[in-house]
């Protein structure tokens, strides 16, 4: 089932999600309905606070990221099977260069902005089945997981902006939660006037 994506403006997407185990109710369907909610709206990531739900909990799908011609095949391979429920996450360890990527987000549609983040990530985090896993990402992965983790603690791709960039954009942003935007996909607006 396609679920409404929470917009910009929504209280959920500022809390620091709660930690679930096996006993949360209807987990496979909830991640089944967030996979068909997210390609539905053309995304390469979900997390749960985009659908109201104030979890540790978000999907990736980062394989239309491995169409990219300037990619190293290594990195194509990569993109090709990024695609994960990630349960319970933790960023353990950050390195490398911050690197500038353009990034959007699908509660703040028709919003672009670059942001710097790590090149090079170690994380944990427990699947769909709760085991539990320990990597190291890089390049497009990493970006696509710290992305999707700030969803989770309860940040916003917008907070990691200058200052000038945030007074750039402010209008949008109040419009976005005001409704007064088509993003093609079924979204919930947080101070949308009622008809």
């Amino acid at each position: 089932m396609i679920l409404p994506i929470v917009a910009y403006g929504d209280p959920v997407l500022r809390k620091v999600g709660k930690e679930i185990d096996a006993e949360y109710p209807n987990l496979k369907e909830l991640i089944a309905n967030m996979k068909e909610t997210m390609y539905n709206a053309q995304g390469v990531g979900l997390a749960a606070p985009q659908i109201g739900k104030d979890i540790r909990l978000f999907i990736i799908d980062a394989s239309p990221f491995a169409d990219d011609e300037d990619l190293s095949e290594e990195d194509r391979k990569v993109l090709e099977n990024f695609n994960r429920v990630f349960i319970n996450a933790k960023i353990v360890n950050e390195e490398g260069e911050e690197w500038a990527f353009n990034e959007g987000c699908l509660s703040i549609p028709d919003v672009r902005e670059d942001v710097f983040r790590h090149e090079t990530i170690t994380i944990e985090y427990q699947d769909e089945n709760f085991d539990k896993h320990t990597e190291t990402l890089s390049g497009l992965a990493a970006r696509v997981f710290q992305h999707e983790y700030d969803h989770i603690e309860g940040i916003l791709f917008t907070d990691k902006l200058s200052s000038l960039k945030k007074r750039l954009i402010k209008k949008k942003l109040e419009n976005i939660s005001k409704g007064k935007i088509n993003a093609g996909y079924r979204m919930r607006f947080p101070n949308a006037k009622k008809r």
